[in-house]
């Protein structure tokens, strides 16, 4: 008979999660006017100790409580079964059939051998369900438990626990979990959901039903936390966002108080008139959430404090600049000057300092007198000076200073108009800016240029950028991340509209003043704001477009070659890139050449000459990456978006066309994680994301660190589908192939080098070998010749005994007559010459 297996009771499993309730903190709002001088606010903690429900302040924290129960899964009880309905095969149970308990329990589906093996479902008394696979008695593979109280979970189970991904859902559907799972832990990746809108959550590392490790946390406030956790505890290094109060602190934590260095931020909405980002600032040590040690504190209206702290208040040594530029350095005692403990700050303009003994920013000892501010007045009351000393060089010593106040008069008179021209273009790609400050990036003043034609005037972008460089690194004189300030704005116009009016009118003199106006009169006033091209043409592909720039950007240097004339920076040519474009392969019956040309020709009326096309004129990294996108309009035909979106699996179609909120029936496509589908949050992450890369220790990817969310954004627009299938599918890969073919050029030249040094040797001992064999079969012939010559010799040695011996016995034989040879004797020749002829 099948018997299964009992655990006595079952008992829910209370883990324990966090919540997405703010409480009260020990926070003081932050109310200052940008031109006020307060005391620092108090850090935020983040504390336990508050209750769950409780009502929001501005400067509300986020607050850990316990979770609710989520029900550990019930064990397969060990009685003898009552009644069986179904097949039985050698007595035991097979195939499918039905089993009753004593206690009450049932199972309904496959048997083998006896045992429940394959897909069944296994009811408890007590209302429990499990449905899903079994091996040899076990829940095993997936399945989906249901518990009385409407609870759920669907995944991977291993011996009738949760073991692997899976999805958990409350009874109330305000408490979900989906990620990894470890013997019924949620341990790993997972994303907890705290509220059925999903607006609270969790993200990231797990152990032991634990957030530790490195996670992301969105309370229902909206804060945000990112960084990394202990025991449910902000622990180690993080970021903290604080939305309601604006209010941001990236640094160490510990227990979930700022404990050790770290940087705290009070942000103010900038206001109009003004081009910086305003904030109170504080860098330096935290002490169980307060300021102590030392530490920097920047005022947002440009004063500044460095010294000590104790118990969030200046005490100590310390040095003070105010506003004006005066310094005090002294002794403070609980936020006052010791020397001074009835001075009192005026919060508006600059307190009066006559009494007190400041230095110079330069500290050249005690001034009554503050110092004299020259250049531009602006509508705000400050001033922006000029850096046009090269170009006042160029003039008359005794003119210079006329000609630097009529430019000044002329920038004056337009400055309202200019100031709005810098405040538009710097807010290109920034529409959702956390504090609304807007500082110009190089990239955005080469659209301002286009966009008001400067190029028209026989000059590149990279040729203007030649003229402005002055003595800056050649590798960033084209850099698109160059940031631009307004005075710097002001002066690159006048520059460019100098050397412009000069090259058109040679040897005719010329004020700046008059080259400004004319340049305002004719490029910037009827040209300005009107943006063209097709990166900030739109701002929500302006959005998408940007999580292409990093990578596009290394593309840009890596074809770029060193110009030929000073300073002998690093440029592309648009030949550069129709050969890159044909390195890459990518072509088709649409992008051809032809085209190519035509789209880098689009909006610079350089390079048809007539009859010819200039292929020579040099691109910034603006026009090399509108270019592309050019391209990718052209390239990615219906044809090819339609192959392309069919190719992808079901689960990544689904998520171009529907929403992130989770399914009520649950399948195995659901166990992805789901993503904050609120637009109001994606700009925020983005922001936090962005930021932390420039902190010393970079968190490891997170799920949403992806271009999904911008991608589900456009899902109805066909240009953000063919931007994604041309980058991802054919221009990065094929920049890979290329630079992967690059890295084996070295290698095949050691291996042929190699090959080549190995067949030298070979060729070199078969020389020998072969010499030593030829060596050797002289020798063998030498030999040879020798004896041979040895056998000649005795042959004719024995030829000549032998004419010897017959001359002789001739010489006997003729006088045998004449001469009596006595027997002896004769007999004695007789004898010896038998010996030779034996001999012989």
């Amino acid at each position: 008979m099948g018997k299964i297996k009992k655990k006595n009771e079952k008992k829910a499993d209370k883990l324990s999660v966090d919540t997405s309730e703010d409480s009260n903190s020990k926070i003081s709002s932050v109310s200052a006017s940008p031109t006020e001088e307060l005391p620092p606010p108090s850090p935020k903690v983040v504390s336990e100790d508050q209750p769950a429900k409780t009502e929001e302040s501005p400067t509300a924290v986020p607050t850990i409580v316990p979770s609710p129960t989520l029900y550990e899964e019930s064990f397969l009880t060990q009685v003898i079964i009552e009644r069986y309905e179904g097949e039985l095969v050698h007595g035991l149970y097979e195939g499918e059939g039905v089993a009753y308990y004593k206690d009450g329990n049932v199972y309904r589906g496959s048997f083998s051998e006896g045992l429940m093996h394959g897909k069944g479902t296994y009811t408890w008394a007590d209302g429990v369900l499990y449905e899903g696979q079994f091996c040899k008695n076990k829940p095993m593979g997936h399945g989906i438990y249901k518990w009385p109280n409407g609870s759920r979970y669907e995944g991977q189970v291993n011996e009738g626990i949760r073991h692997g991904t899976g999805i958990y859902i409350s009874s109330d559907q305000q408490f979900s979990y989906v990620g990894e799972w470890y013997m019924g832990k949620r341990h790993g990746k997972g994303v907890m959901y705290y509220d059925s809108e999903e607006t609270s959550w969790y993200e990231g590392d797990w152990v032991h039903n634990n957030k530790e490790g490195w996670g992301v946390q969105c309370f229902k406030s909206g804060n945000l936390y990112e960084g990394q956790w202990k025991n449910n505890k902000l622990h180690g290094m993080g970021r903290m966002r604080w939305i309601i109060s604006n209010e941001e602190y990236i640094g160490q934590w510990e227990n979930g108080i700022q404990n050790g260095h770290g940087t705290h931020t009070w942000f103010l909405k900038r206001v109009p008139g003004s081009q910086y980002s305003l904030r109170n600032e504080y860098v330096g040590n935290f002490v169980n959430g307060q300021r102590h040690g030392h530490g920097q504190y920047f005022y947002a209206n440009g004063a500044m404090y460095d010294g000590d702290w104790h118990n969030n208040k200046k005490h100590g040594m310390g040095k003070f600049v105010f506003k004006n530029g005066r310094i005090y350095v002294g002794e403070f005692a609980k936020d006052q000057i010791s020397e001074y403990p009835n001075f009192k700050y005026d919060r508006v303009n600059t307190p009066d300092l006559s009494g007190i003994r400041t230095q110079s920013p330069g500290g050249a000892g005690i001034l009554t007198s503050s110092p004299t501010n020259s250049g531009i007045p602006s509508l705000a009351g400050s001033y922006i000076e000029l850096d046009i000393t090269s170009l006042l060089n160029t003039f008359p010593e005794n003119e210079r200073s006329e000609e630097l106040k009529q430019v000044e008069y002329g920038i004056l008179r337009n400055l309202t108009w200019l100031k709005k021209t810098y405040k538009y273009y710097s807010s290109l790609g920034n529409e959702n800016c956390f504090d609304n400050a807007f500082l110009m990036t190089k990239l955005q003043f080469w659209r301002f240029l286009k966009d008001c034609k400067f190029h028209h005037h026989n000059l590149t972008l990279s040729g203007m950028d030649r003229i402005l460089a002055g003595n800056e690194n050649p590798e960033e004189v084209h850099s698109p991340y160059a940031t631009i300030l307004l005075r710097t704005f002001l002066t690159y116009i006048v520059y460019l509209s100098y050397h412009i009016t000069r090259e058109e009118n040679p040897g005719k003199k010329v004020s700046l003043v008059d080259c400004f106006s004319n340049i305002m009169a004719q490029n910037i006033l009827p040209n300005s704001c009107n943006v063209k091209g097709l990166l900030f043409h739109e701002a929500q592909k302006t959005e998408y477009a940007m999580s292409y720039i990093d990578k596009c950007w290394d593309i840009y240097k890596s074809f770029c070659q060193e110009n030929a004339s000073p300073p002998y920076e690093p440029t592309m040519t648009m030949r550069r890139f129709v050969w890159m474009m044909n390195d890459f392969k990518i072509k088709n019956q649409d992008l051809t050449v032809t085209k190519i040309v035509e789209i880098l020709a689009e909006d610079d009326p350089a390079v048809h000459n007539g009859k010819e096309i200039n292929l020579e004129l040099e691109l910034t990294f603006l026009e090399f990456f509108e270019a592309l996108f050019g391209c990718a309009i052209t390239y990615v035909t219906d044809e090819l978006l339609s192959q392309s979106l069919s190719e992808l699996p079901q689960s990544e179609q689904s998520q171009l066309s529907v929403t992130d909120e989770i399914p009520e029936d649950v399948t195995d496509h659901g166990l992805d994680h789901p993503q904050l589908n609120k637009s109001d949050y994606v700009m925020l992450e983005q922001d936090l994301i962005n930021a932390l890369k420039t902190n010393e220790k970079r968190s490891p990817p997170l799920p949403f660190q992806s271009t999904k969310k911008l991608q589900r954004k456009g899902a109805t627009d066909k240009w953000f589908h063919q931007i994604n299938i041309f980058f991802l599918n054919v221009f990065f890969p094929a920049y890979e192939h290329l630079e992967e073919l690059k890295a084996e050029i070295p290698k095949n030249k050691m291996r042929q080098a190699e090959q080549a040094r190995l067949q030298q040797i070979k060729e070199e001992e078969e020389a020998r070998l072969k010499a030593l064999k030829a060596e050797e079969e002289a020798k063998k012939i030498e030999q040879m010749e020798i004896e041979r010559a040895s056998v000649v010799n005795e042959d004719m040695q024995t030829s000549k005994d032998q004419t010897d011996d017959n001359k002789s016995a001739q010489d006997l034989l003729t006088n045998k007559d004449d001469i009596s040879i006595p027997p002896s004797t004769a007999s004695t020749k007789k004898t010896a010459a038998a010996g030779k002829k034996k001999k012989k």
